[in-house]
């Protein structure tokens, strides 16, 4: 990352990335820092040799970020509110080929946890490096489609085991490219694919395309792979109006003189109520649809019994108090004065 900020910047510009993943930053400690024109950076680091990661987010995105996770200098979380839905991206970055067992198992371990800790019902983006998954996707359809690179190794073994524990998807797998837009990390004559996108199973069909960018300078053999996805927000069902009885409308003598003389046809002209409140309560209910009416559900009634004389009188009283107080002049005062007289 050293020198490489404002690069950056520029390519997420021109290329129109909103979030970045970036791994190998080998910066030390836990802050955010501005990397201009409004981008952010969240990083963490143990070490300024190796390792270090972090998320570069778009400036619009900067305030939805509700909270941020440094686990290790391999696996670090962040997560946004976009426009009501949870949005998590982790970075992640897995152990080289070479590297002791027991610290590739460590960062499983640790995405392992990061995962469990989010609730299905949010949205969950990774972006991973390091590990071959192979071509093809025999015996492994529920985690990848037909289009990885080359052959599987013991890393990239790791990678497809994850995927089957949390149920995701190996999002590069699933588009059919040419293998220059597959190829992540080229170096003389070797060209590999090692690093991925991660995402839910279930929330695959959200992404419309997914492939790597070819002509970039910023990592001379790191490629940026790059996914368009676009959130599917579920409308909230508007609940559904409820007509209520205008009970209220039984203080004017006359509705009420009304609705006696209903109730009493109602009951046959019976004096007293039937026995059986259910059949009581029903004839009830009828007459007060039928006299007092009811309201339409779907906005206030202005008759309602709340909003009355007195309380108006109240409101109009605070009303002039406060604006006495805000202001302190003699004509407010007297207003105050006048209206309490």
């Amino acid at each position: 990352m050293t020198g490489k900020g404002r690069e950056l910047v520029d390519m997420m510009q021109r290329r129109k990335v909103d979030i970045l993943c970036v791994q190998e930053t080998r910066w030390k400690g836990s802050k955010a820092r501005s990397l201009g024109a409004g981008f952010k950076l969240f990083y963490h680091g143990v070490d300024r040799k190796r390792k270090g990661l972090g998320v570069i987010l778009k400036e619009e995105f900067v305030w939805n970020v509700l909270e941020v996770k440094r686990v290790s200098d391999g696996v670090m979380s962040m997560k946004l509110e976009i426009e009501g839905v949870m949005f998590n991206v982790v970075s992640g970055y897995a152990p080289q080929v070479g590297c002791e067992l027991e610290e590739k198992e460590k960062f499983w371990l640790d995405l392992d946890e990061v995962m469990q800790s989010i609730p299905r019902s949010e949205r969950v983006v990774i972006g991973a490096d390091n590990g071959h998954v192979v071509a093809g996707n025999r015996d492994d359809e529920e985690v990848m489609g037909r289009f990885g690179f080359q052959e599987r190794n013991a890393e990239g073994q790791m990678v497809v085991d994850f995927a089957k524990r949390m149920e995701m998807a190996v999002v590069n797998t699933f588009f059919q490219k040419r293998q220059e837009h597959r190829v992540t990390y080229k170096s003389g004559g070797r060209s590999t694919q090692v690093d991925y996108i991660l995402c839910r199973w279930c929330n695959l069909k959200e992404i419309s395309d997914c492939k790597v960018v070819v002509g970039e300078s910023v990592a001379r053999q790191h490629r940026m792979v790059v996914c368009r996805m676009t959130l599917v927000v579920k409308k909230m069902k508007r609940a559904k109006a409820e007509q209520r009885t205008k009970w209220w409308k039984l203080k004017k003598e006359e509705c009420c003189m009304t609705f006696r003389k209903e109730l009493r046809q109602a009951l046959d002209g019976q004096e007293g109520l039937p026995d059986d409140w259910t059949t009581t309560a029903n004839v009830i209910r009828e007459a007060g649809r039928r006299v007092p009416g009811v309201s339409s559900g779907r906005k206030r009634d202005n008759e309602t019994w709340l909003w009355n004389e007195e309380v108006q009188e109240w409101i109009q009283r605070k009303r002039l108090a406060k604006k006495w107080d805000t202001e302190r002049t003699e004509e407010s005062r007297q207003g105050v004065q006048g209206d309490a007289a």
